[in-house]
């Protein structure tokens, strides 16, 4: 049964409204005009709402109830006057105002207090439902909400898409867009929709607790190769009794079951390390998932790898990956790896220090690398949910002219192709994948475009192209290499924030080191900073010599900087976090143990700072490192997701012992990032989502599903 709002009696607001709504002086001896209510329903305008007058307060239009429809203006007038309904139906349209017309595709119901009915929209919706749960208050209402998204109170009842200052409008309309989706649900999930709608506001308004949003990125592990074993989660199967799903057997080049696992190119660890095994020594393992730290020895071998052991490092490329994929079923891991068996290799992760944090608070089992490939592209999306740009890299202008080729690809556009004739081996049994064109660029589109989606450099030092011999700064790095990227310019969350007033930082280990001897920069030991770890130093808005002001404040060392910050309570609201090279737990120039052991170092410092009650750490990795893992990938759009990866979820209001089965990928720290923060969102977020709902599969979560708002909300 719906809980009916408390609002003023409506006699008495229908009496004080009279004279405002065209009522006559009863004592004037005329006939008295009847009451009307006038209004707007909007975020944008809404053509074809059913409004109504809410006469007992049930929040919907019943039959014996006055209504009309709003008109492409979304206006609407009504005889009478109280609190407010509109009912949206999929038959409605949501007009701009600059021409854009869209059917709706999802119903809505609007609602407006009798004491502020002049708009209905998604916020008035919102504060009803505050209204509902504080006793009929709606200056309260006003207030707690107005506080949350950072405008005035006289803001929220206004028709926003009439406001002169672009940062409120834009504020305003990223906490309609989120607010809408919130009622959609609501309305989907039927039943009480008051009660869904006061309990998701309720949530939305107690993510104010979280003040503090860390997120740590480390590298290159797949999901099943760390956390396979973990107690409760889908891990590997017929080794983990709660794994769902199938391990898959690996299949050759031409779809056939390979009958034993290929060797491992090059041997399976690292050139000058003690525990050595040989391409010959890793040949004929069974198709199967195997232990790397084994302590009775790796596949019978007798040889113990353990944690501390530096493997080699995997291919982890765009097309590649998807290749492994292959449309879901992951089993050409091992044909398109240039490590071969390795890529079915994975640990018993329950002698890391991380493993005990993911079981004192959320270990997340369903969650992809953002994009397709690698450490690059995935860093990417990470800030902009989006590939980066390199328009016209093959015209006269390019400085690179004569040096840049797109990546060759099938027929459709889709994946790599491989050497024909003598040059593929008919086999991986027999030697690697040799492809006609690995190279960093897609193929331009119509417009001229390509995307860079494997490895390029950035045009600002710290960079992995050294600057050109004309440069007298320093500050760049030469143009005129094919694999140095032209600033980009799309729009990051980094902007988003900005636009908004919250503060927000990338620390980077041993960036302050390197800005000042580039040899520390990929040199295969101590730090071994890697420039495309840094994706904000690819952005216009952070050129060295023009924008030296906004990179001093937005890009830090976390040496000098982050735990000192922490100390102090001084981390700004979003802080990023990359480990330098040599303790991000990358194979090939990377062990477990290390990486294991300094990320548990950092959280253990973080729940020291005065922050750490308002704080929120999501420690996550950029991508699979070419790792296998069972879990079926969800089919999105042309950026992926990818294969699942690890993610461990830090915080006071953390679910305890807790396994998040809700589907994420990389960009759900942005998802959560903009929902806490009331962010407009970015296009490719929503890219994502339609295509992934379209393709038969539902939307990525935003983390929330991990916290405990019973928490939240004392």
């Amino acid at each position: 049964m719906r809980r009916a709002l408390k609002l003023y009696p409506l006699a008495a607001v229908a009496a004080a409204a009279m004279t405002a709504c065209g009522g006559s002086d009863s004592g004037s001896g005329s006939t008295p005009t009847a009451a009307t209510t006038s209004g707007v329903v909007t975020g944008s305008y809404f053509e074809y709402a059913k409004v109504c007058i809410d006469a007992n307060n049930n929040g919907k239009c019943d039959g014996d109830e006055t209504s009309t429809r709003s008109d492409k203006n979304g206006a609407f007038t009504l005889t009478g006057q109280g609190a407010v309904v509109a009912e949206i139906g999929t038959d409605a349209f949501r007009n701009d105002g600059a021409g854009g017309h869209a059917a709706v595709s999802r119903p809505l119901v609007f609602r407006a207090p009798a004491s502020a009915n002049g708009v209905l929209s998604a916020i008035s919706t919102e504060l009803v439902a505050l209204m509902e749960s504080n006793g009929g208050d709606i200056d309260a209402a006003k207030t707690r909400l107005a506080a949350r998204i950072g405008v005035t109170a006289d803001k929220l009842l206004a028709d926003h898409n009439k406001e002169t200052d672009k940062n409120i409008k834009a504020t305003l309309q990223a906490e309609i867009d989120q607010a809408i989706d919130l009622i959609a649900d609501s309305v989907k999930g039927g039943g009480d929709i008051d009660q869904a709608l006061r309990d998701g506001v309720a949530k939305r308004v107690a993510l104010d607790k979280i003040k503090t949003v860390v997120v740590i990125y480390a590298e290159n592990r797949g999901f099943d190769n760390l956390y396979g074993l973990f107690p409760g989660a889908n891990g590997i199967p017929g080794v983990n009794p709660t794994s769902t799903g199938t391990a898959e057997g690996q299949k050759d080049f031409d779809g056939s079951v390979l009958p034993v696992l290929p060797p491992t190119w090059n041997g399976l660890t690292a050139q000058g390390q003690v525990t050595q095994l040989t391409q010959a020594s890793t040949a004929n393992w069974p198709n199967k998932p195997f232990q790397i730290d084994n302590p009775d020895g790796v596949n019978g071998t007798g040889t113990v790898i353990s944690q501390k052991v530096v493997t080699r490092d995997l291919v982890h490329r765009f097309y590649n990956n998807q290749m492994q994929i292959n449309g879901g079923k992951n089993d050409k891991y091992a044909a398109f790896s240039d490590a071969g068996g390795l890529s079915m290799g994975y640990y018993d992760g329950s002698s890391m220090t991380m493993w005990q944090l993911a079981r004192q608070y959320v270990l997340a089992d369903n969650f992809y690398m953002g994009a397709f490939g690698g450490s690059f592209l995935n860093h990417q999306y990470l800030i902009c949910a989006c590939a980066p740009q390199y328009p016209n890299a093959d015209a006269a202008t390019s400085p690179a002219k004569g040096s840049i080729s797109a990546i060759d690809v099938d027929a459709n556009g889709n994946f790599l192709r491989l050497t024909p004739g003598t040059g593929n081996p008919t086999s991986v049994l027999s030697g690697k994948a040799v492809y006609q064109n690995d190279s960093t660029l897609t193929p331009k589109d119509a417009s001229g475009m390509f995307y860079a989606v494997n490895t390029m450099q950035p045009d600002y030092q710290p960079s992995g192209n050294k600057p050109a011999t004309t440069d007298t700064t320093g500050l760049y790095a030469d143009p005129a290499k094919a694999t140095t990227l032209p600033p980009q310019t799309q729009t990051t969350i980094g902007d988003l924030l900005n636009a908004r007033g919250i503060s927000w930082a990338w620390y980077a280990g041993a960036w302050a080191k390197v800005t000042q001897d580039p040899t520390g920069i990929y040199n295969n030991t101590t730090p071994n900073f890697q420039p495309h770890h840094q994706p904000f130093n690819y952005y216009a808005n952070f050129d060295p010599v023009t924008q030296a002001a906004n990179r001093s404040t937005h890009l830090k060392d976390f040496d000098s900087q982050f735990l000192q910050d922490a100390a102090a309570g001084n981390l700004p609201a979003v802080a990023f976090y990359k480990p330098q090279g040599n303790l991000n737990q990358h194979p090939g120039y990377a062990s477990v143990t290390d990486g294991d052991a300094h990320i548990a170092s950092v959280i253990a410092q973080l729940q020291k700072s005065p922050q750490w009650k308002n704080m929120l750490i999501l420690v996550t990795y950029d991508e699979n490192g070419g790792f296998y893992d069972h879990a079926q990938v969800p089919t999105g759009d042309r950026w992926g997701p990818g294969t699942r990866i690890p993610a461990i979820l830090i915080s006071p209001y953390a679910k305890k012992g807790f396994v998040d089965h809700t589907q994420y990928d990389t960009a759900s720290a942005l998802r959560f990032i903009t929902h806490r923060f009331v962010l407009p969102t970015l296009p490719g977020l929503q890219l994502r989502d339609t295509a992934l709902v379209a393709n038969k599969g539902k939307a990525m979560g935003d983390l929330t599903s991990a916290l405990d708002f019973a928490a939240l909300q004392n």
